[in-house]
């Protein structure tokens, strides 16, 4: 069964761009031909299925549709997803494939079979109530937010697939077991921000006059439905949510080598990522030493020892974290970083920018917030010409004020530069504008999550390493700390998920280690629970790009061109990391 997500694993493709053509490929042959039938077949049997995967690729014929989510039809998935990884192997021969050709088998039959193992082993549809959200709340949102047909047909399409809502709330009634408390709370909390949406916030987005039809009735009909499901979250499902979040050693290791797709086990990522831990502090307290006189003058610097060094940090960041802005002009401020961003990019050869430019920055719905501060949900695949957003989350209404400080502590000016060059320029954003113009429909649909996150943490360094900020300390080391959090996210996802590490523990690690505030290490500690595996492909992703970019520019010595090798590497589309040393010469 396929799950609808606009967060950022699942990132897809955006606008037509005026860039430089994908790098030359090999001839395809017959076979290539036949494979790109075959996928293609199989994509419209899946867009049929799951009306709103479909407008989530772009595809949308089936707009005015939502998914049959029932334990049926969810059983009736599983066979067809294994009846078509049985008969793919037996269709294509990978020995009349191009190279091409025969990594785009492999990463259909990759998926295939993941998605198996997801339903055997992690099946979100039983122990995830927030999947439902996707289809409640995100499936209409995304017709007035992304797609390029006229407003008209979106409205009478949001319509009738918002008079589909109560079917879904069925499906979620019938299927949920004991899902993990945590899980539980977050669907809660989120459902409160659908009811407010269907209430009040769709007109807005749909340009429609408040109470008008042919929305009104259908939104009735979810707000009391949402209400009433309002009601089984609280009184039924929460008291009985009881089940596990770990996912423990065996299912961990199972799970992690599927997501990543790198070859590397999991003992191989946490000692990876141990040790780069260590590497990235000390060059963090060479940074705040040098800053430690301007920001202290007259205070010795603690002694250099791991205590001091870390206390000298610590109080360095803490110091600089006081220049922040306020929550009503963050989505101003992001705004701002953006034109000298894109400037830098282009007069330093960085790569060519996408032209037209489609992002949009905008303000995270309150239904989708408590999972991250940011994210970039692409124009899909197949609707090109859709906008782009760049989600930013302002601290939810709820929050006290000291919590409220605390968040602008973490995201204060010099870390939103990191997190607009993370998610958008030349981060996200670009990165999926380039492989939008990859040839290779499988890769347009079945993008790399470690490739998507590998270049964007990958780039935050680059860009300063190019001479963007002009030597600002307090961007470097901002720079450093937000790539700590990326290798952390990797021993918290281990630790959390394989040998028990309690939330004091994992505070610990992320303030003590990662010199962030306890706001932001108790919203990753809950990420941790919500997510498996994800937390991961941040550092693994970035390793590989950078190691490739290491090798590619040894080799190449003097005639090595920086710009030319970013626009090869994300020519091949947003596929495994474990190819690019062979596309990439």
């Amino acid at each position: 069964m396929r799950t609808f997500a606009l967060a950022v694993p699942a990132l897809l493709l955006t606008a037509v761009v005026a860039m430089p053509q994908p790098p030359a490929q090999p001839p395809a042959t017959p076979e290539d031909a036949r494979l790109a039938n075959y996928f293609q077949t199989y994509l419209d049997q899946e867009f049929q299925r799951h009306p709103a995967y479909a407008t989530q690729q772009g595809n949308h014929d089936h707009d005015d549709r939502l998914d049959d989510l029932s334990p049926a039809a969810r059983a009736k998935d599983v066979e067809t997803t294994r009846k078509t990884l049985a008969d793919v192997k037996k269709e294509i021969d990978p020995s009349k494939l191009s190279r091409n050709g025969q990594i785009d088998l492999e990463i259909f039959t990759h998926s295939l079979d993941y998605s198996l193992w997801s339903a055997a082993n992690d099946d979100r549809f039983q122990f995830d109530p927030r999947v439902y959200g996707e289809y409640l709340s995100d499936s209409v949102f995304l017709l007035f937010t992304q797609s390029t047909l006229p407003r008209e047909r979106n409205v009478q399409n949001a319509a009738k697939r918002i008079a589909a809502i109560p079917q879904v709330v069925a499906a979620a009634k019938a299927s949920l077991k004991n899902p993990p408390k945590i899980l539980t709370e977050v669907t809660i909390k989120r459902n409160r921000g659908a009811i407010a949406f269907y209430e009040q916030d769709i007109w807005e987005f749909a340009k429609e006059t408040p109470g008008s039809e042919p929305l009104a009735a259908p939104c009735r009909a979810a707000v009391a439905a949402l209400k009433d499901y309002q009601a089984w979250l609280e009184t039924d499902l929460l008291p009985r949510s009881t089940g596990e979040w770990r996912l423990g050693t065996e299912k961990f290791a199972a799970k992690l080598a599927r997501e990543l797709d790198a070859g590397l086990t999991a003992a191989e990522v946490l000692a990876l990522a141990e040790a780069e831990a260590d590497r990235v502090e000390r060059e963090m307290y060479y940074v705040a030493k040098q800053l430690w006189s301007r920001l202290f003058p007259g205070q010795v610097v603690p002694p250099d020892d791991g205590a001091g060094r870390r206390a000298t940090t610590a109080a360095v960041l803490a110091e600089l974290g006081k220049d922040h802005g306020k929550p009503e002009d963050l989505l101003a401020d992001v705004k701002k970083t953006v034109d000298g961003i894109r400037t830098f990019i282009r007069d330093q050869k960085i790569l060519t920018l996408p032209d037209p430019d489609t992002c949009k920055i905008v303000e995270m719905p309150e239904f989708q917030r408590g999972f991250s501060a940011a994210y970039l949900n692409p124009a899909p695949p197949l609707d090109p010409k859709a906008d782009s957003l760049y989600a930013v989350a302002p601290p939810p209404r709820d929050w006290g004020a000291e919590r409220v400080a605390t968040f602008f502590r973490e995201y204060n000016r010099p870390m939103l530069q990191v997190l607009t060059i993370h998610e958008a320029y030349p981060g996200h954003y670009v990165q999926l504008a380039y492989s939008n113009r990859c040839p290779s429909l499988v890769r347009k649909v079945l993008s790399s999550g470690v490739f998507a996150e590998g270049w964007a943490v990958y780039t935050e360094q680059m860009m300063l390493d190019q001479g963007y900020g002009g030597g600002d300390l307090s961007l470097r080391l901002h720079q450093l700390k937000f790539y700590l959090r990326a290798v952390l996210n990797a021993i918290l996802d281990h630790r959390m998920h394989c040998t028990g590490m309690t939330d004091a523990e994992a505070l610990a690690l992320l303030m003590g280690r990662g010199f962030q505030t306890e706001a932001e290490a108790v919203g990753k500690i809950a990420r941790a629970k919500q997510s498996s595996t994800q937390l991961s492909t941040y550092f693994v992703g970035r390793t590989a790009f950078y190691r490739l970019r290491q090798e590619v520019q040894r080799r190449r010595g003097d005639a090595f061109v920086l710009g030319a090798f970013h626009e090869q590497v994300l020519g091949h589309g947003t596929l495994p990391v474990k190819y690019l040393p062979e596309l990439v010469r």
